[in-house]
């Protein structure tokens, strides 16, 4: 059995999908982009980008009752790898100490023009 998660501090989905699923103890998370939620507009650069998106997932782990603390696997989309190092010390700042598993890759494009994109695993 699993649990939709909906994130009110989190901008909508901007297609048919939910935030994210809990099922059992574990929480997978949909992509998020670094959409302000008031708005739903990207702010200018891959750095501010990528910070919101961050803030965005946590929005969605805490309404799924979890932290960046608990987060086991990250995949990491970029529209461009260049901005791999300027993103690296934007996400150390949200997985201080033992960061978790991650993979980043280059995409030909994102939703809305984006830069940065995330997804993530959590488990209680």
């Amino acid at each position: 059995m699993n649990k939709t998660i909906t994130a009110e501090n989190a901008p909508a989905a901007v297609g048919p999908y939910c935030h994210a699923k809990l099922a059992g103890n574990t929480l997978y998370t949909s992509g998020q982009l670094g959409l302000v939620p008031a708005t739903g507009e990207l702010p200018q650069g891959v750095e501010a980008q990528a910070a919101q998106a961050l803030e965005n997932l946590q929005a969605v782990l805490a309404a799924g009752g979890m932290s960046c603390a608990d987060v086991v696997k990250t995949t990491v989309f970029l529209a461009d790898m260049n901005d791999f190092a300027a993103i690296n010390a934007i996400y150390a700042k949200y997985f201080p100490g033992e960061a978790p598993a991650r993979s980043c890759v280059q995409v030909a494009a994102l939703p809305k023009g984006a830069l940065f994109e995330i997804e993530a695993v959590a488990v209680k």
